[in-house]
């Protein structure tokens, strides 16, 4: 067991006790939004864990390392941006993805471009945000948020790399 998944129990449990405590249902009512949040995202998970296997089974190492992989520059960095933007579903299926690919060779500075293009500009997040925030903003924040993906994982190659 993983000191995440240690913390994560004991954060459930300690608040298991609150809602205990309370006197009323809200244990009964957390544990039944978490069952039927379980029920609408397993389906999800699981599909995204087996494209995780055949991505570490089918992905060439090679291959890898030679368009992300630590010696491959800027050209990593881009590549490694452009694939964040397209990089599906939430963190349970980005991060098991990525973390093929780094396990693969991908180099930490493309790593590090990836995983802030899919949290600054994954294109997933579009279809929610322009019906709130309309066309301007998002082509405003996208304009501003399109040089940070390859700044961070710039700065990391050229700090550790």
């Amino acid at each position: 067991m993983t000191t995440a998944t240690l913390l994560l129990w004991a954060l459930a449990l300690g608040m298991g006790l609150v809602a205990r405590r309370r006197g009323d249902d809200s244990l009964r009512e957390g544990v039944r939004a978490g069952l039927h949040t379980l029920r609408r995202t397993l389906l999800l998970m699981v599909v995204a864990f087996v494209i995780v296997g055949y991505v570490e089974v089918l992905a060439p190492q090679a291959l890898v390392q030679d368009w992300i992989g630590p010696g491959s520059g800027w050209r990593g960095l881009v590549v490694a941006e452009a694939v964040g933007w397209i990089l599906p579903g939430g963190p349970y299926v980005a991060f098991p993805l990525i973390a093929t690919l780094y396990r693969a060779g991908a180099g930490l500075g493309p790593i590090l471009a990836m995983i802030t293009s899919w949290l600054m500009l994954g294109l997933i997040s579009v279809g929610f945000e322009l019906p709130f925030m309309g066309w301007r903003f998002t082509a405003i924040r996208w304009g501003m948020g399109v040089a940070m993906p390859l700044a961070v994982g710039g700065l990391a190659q050229w700090l550790l790399g």
